[in-house]
């Protein structure tokens, strides 16, 4: 009995360490980075920042994606402004001629209406080139639940 309880220990032993990999580091070779496999794909970038840094950085991501050689020609992407993001879209702002460039692009450029009525800003006060929607969380949860990746750089 005791025979065949070593037996069965060493035989579980075997197997068990037959199935191990041994601990490598992980090789350039190893990683592959995303493949493009869809016709389409959807982004929705919000911007709920008046910083100018970081509606730079914003408005750079988007440029950045759409230049993608994964993405490029795929890619619808929208920017949802609300809070202190509605600076992308004054008219006082330095960014008009990079939001045009998007605009061109196909990017669809949004406004929250909740923002500038509670701010009381005027939309005469905004780039006339943009669009508008009731609420900006409303779209975010609009867009995620038609599938569109939510991008919050």
């Amino acid at each position: 009995m005791k025979n065949s309880i070593k037996y069965i220990f060493a035989l579980a032993a075997v197997l068990f360490f037959a199935n191990l990999k041994p601990a490598t580091a992980q090789t350039k070779n190893e990683f592959q980075a995303a493949k493009s496999k869809n016709k389409q794909y959807y982004a929705l970038y919000a911007l709920n920042s008046g910083d100018e840094q970081k509606i730079a950085g914003t408005l750079r991501n988007i440029k950045n994606a759409l230049e993608d050689p994964r993405l490029k020609g795929k890619l619808h992407v929208e920017l949802i402004a609300f809070s202190g993001g509605v600076a992308v879209y004054d008219k006082n702002g330095p960014f008009k001629e990079t939001l045009l460039d998007l605009k061109s692009r196909g990017v669809d450029l949004v406004q929250c209406e909740n923002t500038i009525r509670e701010r009381k800003i005027e939309k005469s006060s905004l780039y006339d080139f943009i669009n508008y929607v009731p609420s900006g969380n409303g779209e975010i949860i609009l867009r995620h639940y038609e599938g569109w990746a939510i991008v919050h750089p």
